[in-house]
């Protein structure tokens, strides 16, 4: 019988990297994966609605780095660029209020993603800030649909919602497809996310999947141009 796996997994090493990359043994690994969750779930809920895609770890011997990235960076840094190290500070005062912080050094940095639209975490941002507009989420999938297949790398895309759709007293799944998305092919670059839009009639869920082709192709293709 066949399972589920989640996208990102299925392709870890062949394509994707691990979002932690760090190494230790006993009960110090114990201690640092505590503080990736500790840092992870804090900087999720206050960047929220900056358009987060990811938040990576790299670790070494002397110090960590977190790196943020954003198809909007300039919402986090602020005006003087004084936003970087106030939110430094403030990931400081959550690890020693949740009792993890060691005088680590670390430092934040911010990526910005160049084309956002076929990236499958802010594309879920886009439809979970039209949702909360009120706007028709038929017509809202529709649209998002149609911008991300607008771009030329993009081979098919995928979008789910479910829950109290519309405001109805049963919860359903709609989806709407363009495209093949082939989940079983490992060679296949399949971007996917999951969010959720936290609406006053209840949460809907947001499940995205772009497929940009296939990895190999794409890589021979590069070796001949250059």
């Amino acid at each position: 019988m066949s399972h589920t796996v989640h996208p990102y997994a299925h392709r870890l090493v062949n394509l994707r990297d691990w979002r932690s990359r760090w190494f230790a043994r006993g009960k110090k690994y114990r201690d640092l994966l505590k503080k990736d969750i500790v840092i992870r779930d804090f900087l999720e809920k206050r960047l929220k609605g900056k358009y987060v895609s990811s938040i990576e770890f790299e670790r070494d011997q002397k110090r960590t780095k977190i790196l943020v990235k954003s198809s909007r960076p300039g919402l986090i840094i602020g005006k003087e660029g004084e936003g970087v190290e106030k939110l430094t500070k403030e990931i400081i005062r959550e690890m020693k209020k949740r009792g993890v912080w060691d005088g680590e050094t670390f430092s934040l940095e911010l990526v910005e993603i160049k084309n956002p639209d076929v990236d499958a975490m802010i594309v879920a941002h886009q439809i979970e800030e039209a949702l909360l507009k009120r706007l028709p989420f038929r017509r809202v999938m529709k649209q998002m649909l149609d911008k991300v297949m607008y771009n030329r790398e993009v081979k098919g895309t995928k979008i789910a919602l479910s829950g109290r759709l519309g405001g109805h007293e049963m919860a359903r799944k709609e989806e709407v497809k363009r495209g093949g998305i082939p989940l079983q092919f490992i060679r296949g670059d399949v971007d996917y996310a999951e969010h959720k839009a936290v609406l006053p009639y209840g949460v809907i869920g947001i499940k995205v999947w772009i497929y940009k082709g296939d990895s190999l192709e794409k890589k021979l293709n590069q070796d001949k141009r250059s």
